[in-house]
């Protein structure tokens, strides 16, 4: 008899003992120090950055072991911040990254995301003006950042259409509102991204012309914006780069099933948006984040490799950009 209940209060001591241990794993676990990444706009926030307050709101972050930190870009941009090391990951976009990987000071970053597939710019007009294609931009003013890119892009459109590029009439761009800027005829035509400034025309039932870029030529259909992290941050910290994309995957395919939530929880974060607009940009945007790729975040390389060959055929940079350079999957979920 004694020996039976020796054997019972063993098991039992046994028993408190394992479920002891197993409490101080699991708080071991839950008390684990989060691993802390830096990611820096590349503007204001907006619906480009859903996926990434959707991660955090929803605690993706976390159960991936990251403690991430949100940014607003500095003045020299996100790309030289995160080639620097003082951010892990940014927002860029792959024509502006053309002349940022090739020459004496190139930078050491590398796309790691395609935010949304395909490019949804082109030049907005007020409507009736004839500027609904790219040849009706002649006798009319065009916004211009001056940038090498752009001009050549605008020009190759307009030649394409039969038109000539010299009788657009450049002036430097000082909008910081579309709609304002084409009621108050400051200027006739404006290069915008359709996701928010196009949005914006039509709620405030703004009748405009527009015509994207991808539709004209498909060498424009190139990735804008990207998600990019520096080459060092990348190769020290595979592991960590490929939890951080999961849980921004994650973020951007809620945002794709459940635009409103995701428009809600973007809102939350930075309450200065317009609710309206940043709804609607939301609803546009569930279709063309992740459109007819396999995944979301894919970059297909002949894509990227054809806009780079046009850069380097119109020499719009000081070296050309090798093929397959500047990209990769390979932290993407698949």
């Amino acid at each position: 008899m004694k020996k039976k209940l020796y054997t019972l209060l063993l098991a039992v001591v046994m028993l408190f003992a394992m479920t002891a241990c197993g409490n101080s794993d699991t708080e071991n676990n839950s008390d684990k120090e989060l691993e802390k990444v830096t990611f820096v706009l590349d503007w204001t926030p907006n619906t480009n950055h859903t996926g990434l307050y959707v991660a955090q709101a929803k605690g993706y972050f976390e159960e991936a072991g990251l403690e991430v930190e949100i940014q607003q870009p500095p003045e020299d941009g996100a790309a030289v911040l995160v080639a620097s090391g003082k951010a892990d990951f940014g927002v860029s976009f792959q024509d502006s990254m053309a002349a940022a990987l090739v020459g004496e000071d190139a930078l050491p970053i590398t796309a790691v995301a395609a935010v949304i597939q395909h490019n949804t710019s082109g030049i907005i007009s007020r409507a009736g003006e004839g500027m609904d294609t790219p040849k009706g931009m002649e006798g009319h003013s065009y916004a211009t950042w001056n940038g090498a890119i752009e001009l050549a892009t605008l020009e190759e459109v307009v030649k394409a259409d039969g038109g000539d590029f010299s009788k657009v009439e450049l002036i430097p761009s000082t909008v910081t509102d579309e709609v304002t800027a084409l009621r108050t005829n400051s200027v006739d035509s404006i290069w915008i991204f359709y996701a928010w400034a196009g949005v914006k025309t039509e709620l405030e039932g703004l009748e405009t012309d527009y015509f994207e870029f991808a539709d004209i030529d498909p060498v424009f259909d190139y990735y804008t914006p990207v998600i990019i992290a520096g080459n060092k941050f990348l190769e020290e910290n595979p592991d960590t780069a490929k939890a951080f994309m999961e849980a921004v995957s994650k973020g951007y395919e809620f945002a794709i099933e459940n635009p409103e939530e995701a428009a809600d929880i973007l809102c939350g974060a930075a309450p200065e948006l317009d609710k309206e607009l940043v709804l609607a940009s939301q609803k546009y945007l569930a279709e063309e984040y992740k459109a007819d790729a396999e995944y979301w975040g894919q970059i297909d390389a002949d894509r990227w490799n054809n806009f780079y060959k046009w850069v380097n055929d119109n020499k719009l940079v000081e070296e050309e950009v090798p093929l397959n350079t500047g990209f990769t999957n390979d932290y993407l979920p698949q």
